[in-house]
């Protein structure tokens, strides 16, 4: 919210839709915005590197154990190196998946075929822009603006 406050005062973009909260400063106050429109195009390149992190790992896996299919719930699933730290394992998109406790445990510090275990997708590194849609909070009001027909069942 920061740069888009920066935009704003700068007159780069203005305001789109607005939160009911009102940021104050010294001398003015302004509802917090949720969706500005940029006055000029900024190019963002496409392949910016996508962060790792536990969150990121999870969206990507759709919060889905990648051994045995099950969702218990964000809280519930941990990270597995399929090649183990242990044994050289890198912490990287292509050897971090989402598994649910029991998954992990069971293959322990073993890679999936020794533990007679099957991904059901090789991870792979995602593309930044899909990652950063998945990213956006779940307001609402984004919807019309990320899908190309407005009810969020369209192409980005």
């Amino acid at each position: 919210m920061p740069r888009a406050v920066h935009l704003l005062l700068s007159d780069k973009a203005e305001l789109v839709e607005s939160d009911t909260a009102l940021i104050h400063s010294q001398s003015l106050s302004l509802p917090a915005p949720v969706v500005i429109r940029l006055h000029y195009y900024v190019r963002v390149p496409h392949n910016l590197p996508m962060p790792l992190s536990r969150r990121a790992i999870l969206l990507r896996d759709s919060f889905t154990c990648q051994y045995c299919g099950v969702q218990p719930g964000r809280e519930h699933l941990t990270i597995d190196h399929i090649m183990p730290r242990s044994r050289g394992g890198r912490t990287d998109w292509e050897n971090t998946v989402a598994a649910c406790g029991a998954c992990n445990r069971r293959k322990g510090s073993r890679t999936p075929e020794e533990a007679n275990m099957k991904l059901l997708k090789v991870p792979t590194r995602p593309r930044f822009w899909a990652m950063a849609l998945m990213m956006v909070p779940g307001n609402d009001a984004w919807r019309k603006y990320l899908f190309a027909n407005g009810n969020g069942h369209g192409h980005p």
